[in-house]
């Protein structure tokens, strides 16, 4: 991992989904190396946890149960979970059409950097950016697409 231990890091959607990906064993090693070893560090947000939902309860190719996603979800309750309030989501509006990040992704900038996080771990953003000193760290990025999707 290539970034400090101990430090508050923020996670997408994309890393937890890959906890329940059995398509995508590489990754889904990777997600559960994370969640192993670094877990205390984690900082998610309801964004996070609604999405995480859906997606694996109706997009993974072999989706979770209702109940088993509803289980999952409490598991991942036990991080710290950041609200997002009404001046989050004015800042992830201006950041949205300053930078260029969808909405969305603004907004899960917004809340990493409102919670102090100094690393936000995802696969959807490009690796070594950074947004007001907070660092994107893509966990996955040395995989190679052709072994794993």
């Amino acid at each position: 991992m290539s970034y400090t231990i101990g430090d508050p890091s923020f996670v997408d959607t994309n890393v937890l989904v890959y906890l329940f990906d059995s398509d995508s064993p590489a990754k889904q090693a990777i997600a559960r190396d994370l969640v192993d070893n670094h877990a205390a560090q984690f900082i998610l947000s309801p964004q996070v946890l609604g999405e995480f939902f859906v997606v694996v309860t109706r997009k993974l190719d072999k989706p979770l149960s209702p109940a088993r996603g509803l289980e999952a979800v409490d598991k991942l309750c036990r991080f710290r979970v950041r609200p997002i309030s009404a001046q989050l989501a004015r800042r992830a509006v201006r950041r949205s059409v300053s930078s260029r990040l969808s909405y969305w992704d603004a907004l899960i900038v917004e809340t990493a950097l409102d919670a102090g996080a100094v690393t936000l771990l995802t696969g959807d953003m490009q690796h070594g950016q950074e947004f007001a000193g907070m660092r994107v760290v893509n966990p996955f990025r040395e995989l190679v697409a052709s072994t794993d999707r």
